[in-house]
């Protein structure tokens, strides 16, 4: 019984040590810069090593001297690959390791030969790229760019990047880059308008209540007012300058000559009729916003406007963290309790605890106090009917997401 254990155990010893040996082999010839010049060490080494094994018990006491002789050839072979083994695991984390590097496509030639004017070429060196990486948004987008921008193919440019942003796996963000820059070249090189619509509207029929949509509805909105600015650069005409005031030193007062300011009801009510057509127009929004807290002092139409914008869950944290900061500030500057304003504060905390505008928002809580009492006032607006009902004027807030 003994002896069958020890058979057992040894026979298991040397099926490890195979293993191991075997798997010593593998890894280094899989590793080897030259395969066939290691097998051909591990061929020399196994007879070579038992030949010398072999006299050593032959020649008697001079036996270890032979052993030293084949451990001086051994250590003349194998100390260089025993010791890129051992120190591997440690020069890897500087180097890189001998993992080839991944496989991706480079654009430094096109973009040389596009900066020597030579944009044919350039082309002809981005489709070779991509033949091997087709789905490469970088390439494509670069593609496109000359091909609008160099070789003024707009059609040419918009088939490309319909190409990409057309096949259903395409990620979410690079088809909304896509379609955005799509949209700026249909307005700055032909001032196409209602192609640059149908570009950004495309983006949210296909991406509906994400944070893509959102921008793309932000970028329609003011779409008219780039569509003016484009128009005036391709169609500059000559103004007439009016002549200047004369004697204006000898004048009694110049009170005149200062711009008139605007009204801020009707600059109020033309940001209510935008806000109709376009109501994710942060910008517009909060400029309505503003306009309720510092010229008509109503915090509840400025809260109303501000709700709107912070309860929208596709809007970024720092946006967020932004306008309830700015609530706060009308908080205290138009009459609201402590407690108020910092539950208000309290809402960034909460909302995005691990994120820097928390850590920020920490910090202006604890000075809370001082700063309500420095900034509070307690002035106060009569307003006519038009005024108190101008934020009313559209319909109801959608239904929030946050409580503010």
């Amino acid at each position: 019984m003994h002896r069958t254990f020890d058979i057992v155990l040894g026979t298991v010893g040397l099926v490890v040590a195979i293993g191991m040996v075997g798997w010593g082999v593998f890894h280094t010839l899989r590793k080897s810069d030259d395969p066939g010049k290691m097998f051909f060490k591990l061929l020399f080494t196994v007879p070579f090593v038992l030949g010398c094994l072999w006299l050593a018990r032959l020649l008697g006491p001079f036996g270890p001297f032979l052993i030293v002789f084949m451990a001086v050839v051994l250590s003349f072979m194998w100390t260089p690959h025993i010791g890129e083994l051992v120190s591997g695991p440690l020069t890897n984390i500087f180097d890189g390791g001998s993992e080839p590097p991944e496989k991706k496509p480079y654009y430094s030639i096109a973009q040389t030969r596009r900066n020597r004017g030579r944009p044919h070429e350039a082309v002809r060196e981005i489709r070779r790229q991509l033949a091997n990486f087709p789905n490469d948004f970088e390439g494509v987008l670069l593609l496109a760019r000359i091909q609008a921008e160099d070789l003024a193919d707009l059609a040419g440019a918009e088939n490309t990047l319909n190409h990409f942003c057309d096949r259903p796996e395409a990620p979410v963000k690079l088809v909304a880059a896509g379609l955005t820059q799509l949209a700026d070249w249909h307005m700055k090189i032909a001032a196409d308008v209602d192609s640059a619509r149908t570009a950004l509207q495309r983006i949210i029929a296909r991406f509906p209540g994400t944070e893509a949509s959102l921008q793309a509805e932000q970028r329609l909105a003011h779409l008219g007012e780039t569509e003016k600015i484009i128009l005036a650069q391709h169609d500059r005409r000559s103004i007439a300058v009016p002549e200047g005031v004369k004697n204006i030193g000898l004048l009694d007062s110049t009170e005149f000559l200062k711009p008139k300011e605007i009204d801020p009801g009707k600059l109020a009510a033309a940001h209510v009729q935008h806000l109709e057509e376009h109501p994710h127009d942060t910008e517009v929004r909060e400029k309505l916003a503003v306009i309720y807290a510092k010229d008509f002092r109503r915090l509840d139409l400025a809260t109303m406007e501000l709700a709107q914008l912070i309860n929208e869950p596709k809007h970024t944290p720092k946006q967020v963290a932004h306008w309830l900061n700015l609530l706060a500030d009308f908080q205290i500057e138009l009459g609201a309790d402590l407690a108020t304003v910092r539950a208000t504060l309290e809402k960034i905390v909460e909302s995005f605890p691990d994120l820097p505008v928390a850590e920020i928002t920490r910090r202006r809580l604890v000075h809370l106090n001082s700063e309500f009492k420095g900034r509070q006032q307690s002035s106060s607006v009569k307003l006519g009917v038009y005024e108190q009902n101008i934020g009313l004027k559209y319909g109801s807030p959608r239904k929030p997401q946050r409580d503010v």
